[in-house]
């Protein structure tokens, strides 16, 4: 019950999260409700559903102009695959050949940013629907149909009904690590997954003819916004133990409807939400969602029974375990190399928007520190999911899970003192202490001393005081606190991988 809470009252300041979720429930209908009143078949009203939920999942770009051109462009990637993949339908080896190439072309177009993102996870998912409807070349027209009036629906909702970014942008996903050849993060993934895909295909196809493309589905999300070994291997624990949860869910929920349409409409109305809203928070829960969503629309097709939802089961332990020996054998990449990459990073930006802040106090109107701010909130989200291996609970290491638990904590602390610093630079009544520019000299030298691995991080003479917070210096304790923080993870940051515990 507590991990419930935990998930479902986790922070959503300004209630982006509930607005989103509820503005997705509203697409995702509008979208099938227009179908239904062209007429279209069940199977085309289904698509047009599953289309305005990708539509609106995927595109994330920073700003609302670029949000709709990617918007436009999903035709162009979708309506090409969906030919392809009907037209091939019965033809299982150039049907998997070009799947294959497919889902290459999807995760190396995520070098292109969210764009390539969004565009490259709409082609996977457009070959994917075909196989979990059975589409035929006879119904492409109407697939088209579906698939254009759901990308209108998806539109008309996030940008004229309920523009939720106008008002709150969307934050900018942080850029990949970067790399040549194969080194670059895109290219590696890109051969992991399709070799992943491959064994899970052949495996798949071993298990059942009909459903195979659950193990290749399971390979792709598995490797959404993932990097190293270690993330691909907890996100595909969370994958199977979504889907468990979620078999067990369509056994007590979808299995004795049978398909009742108004009130699977409903419960599937419930799911999107469910998607939407945990997704940010909990993988598992957010895959608890889709699996339960899937058994509905399953129900509808008149195809649902316990051994398709056991069926799902192994297909989706078989893609999990074909993600896992990919990223362990194929150009592997070590959690702790992805890790400190990450951490770094977050490092550089608090000493960018430190800089910014006292500049800004100091009269440079140009200086501004919430760019700065905005970015180090999402290279910290980055690094909590780069870490998330080390501090699961079923990690046989207690040093490491100390370690980063450690660099977690304090990285935090690191961000609220930045973002009080931020807060303060925009007033433009506060006051510019003189003792201000060395206490940012300290913070920039800890970050040189953390990101150069030169010598220890000097200890911080001057510690945060309740004089410096109440006596008309709120900046200066901020960044002296900051100063402080900086100097606390030299510790966990310099200990190398392994055994590592805090003494009290």
């Amino acid at each position: 019950m507590q991990k419930l809470q935990k998930y479902f009252m986790a922070p959503d300041p300004g209630r982006v999260r509930l607005r989103v979720s509820l503005r997705a429930v509203l697409g995702v209908a509008f979208a099938v409700a227009l179908a239904e009143l062209l007429g279209l078949s069940l199977v085309a009203s289904i698509t047009a559903g599953l289309a305005a939920l990708l539509a609106l999942f995927t595109v994330g770009d920073s700003t609302v102009r670029r949000q709709a051109v990617t918007t436009a462009l999903l035709p162009t990637v979708g309506f090409p695959v969906l030919a392809l993949a009907t037209l091939l339908h019965d033809v299982p080896l150039a049907r998997d050949t070009a799947w294959l190439l497919v889902i290459f072309a999807g995760v190396y177009a995520r070098r292109w940013g969210p764009r390539g993102h969004a565009l490259g996870i709409f082609a996977f998912m457009q070959f994917f629907v075909t196989q979990f409807l059975h589409a035929l070349p006879a119904q492409l027209p109407e697939l088209y149909a579906a698939t254009g009036v759901a990308l209108g629906a998806a539109a008309i909702v996030r940008f004229a009904l309920w523009p939720i970014e106008r008002r709150v942008p969307p934050p900018t996903a942080p850029a990949p690590l970067p790399g040549a050849g194969l080194g670059r993060a895109t290219t590696r993934q890109a051969v992991q997954v399709a070799v992943a895909s491959g064994a899970a295909l052949v495996i798949g196809q071993f298990l059942s003819e009909e459903r195979w493309y659950w193990a290749v589905g399971t390979v792709w999300w598995i490797f959404v916004n993932t990097a190293s070994r270690g993330e691909t291997l907890v996100r595909g624990f969370r994958r199977v133990l979504g889907t468990v949860t979620g078999i067990a869910a369509g056994f007590l929920v979808a299995i004795p409807l049978g398909g009742a349409p108004v009130v699977t409409a409903l419960l599937v109305a419930v799911c999107v939400f469910g998607i939407f809203y945990t997704a940010a928070v909990s993988y598992s829960w957010m895959i608890l969602a889709v699996t339960v969503m899937a058994s509905l629309l399953y129900g509808l097709l008149g195809v649902l029974d316990g051994s398709l939802l056991l069926l799902r089961v192994a297909e989706t332990g078989v893609g999990a375990a074909c993600a896992g020996l990919a990223v362990t054998l194929v150009l592997p990449v070590r959690t702790h190399t992805t890790n400190d990459a990450w951490i770094q990073r977050a490092l550089l930006c608090v000493r960018s928007a430190t800089s910014a802040s006292v500049r800004r106090l100091a009269g440079e109107e140009a200086a501004d520190p919430a760019p700065h701010a905005a970015e180090l909130e999402a290279l910290l989200g980055r690094v909590r999911l780069s870490l998330a291996p080390l501090v699961h609970p079923l990690t046989p290491f207690r040093g490491r899970k100390q370690r980063a638990r450690r660099v977690l904590v304090l990285l935090d602390e690191a961000a609220r003192e930045v973002r009080g610093l931020v807060a303060v630079a925009a007033d433009p009544d506060a006051g510019h202490d003189a003792r201000l520019a060395a206490a940012c000299w300290r913070v920039e030298a800890a970050v040189e001393a953390l990101t150069s691995r030169e010598g220890a991080v000097e200890p911080d003479g001057h510690a945060r005081t309740e004089s410096d917070a109440h006596a008309g210096a709120p900046a200066l304790a901020h960044a002296r606190g900051l100063a402080r923080v900086l100097t606390e993870l030299d510790v966990p940051l310099r200990t190398p991988p392994g055994p590592w515990v805090v003494r009290s």
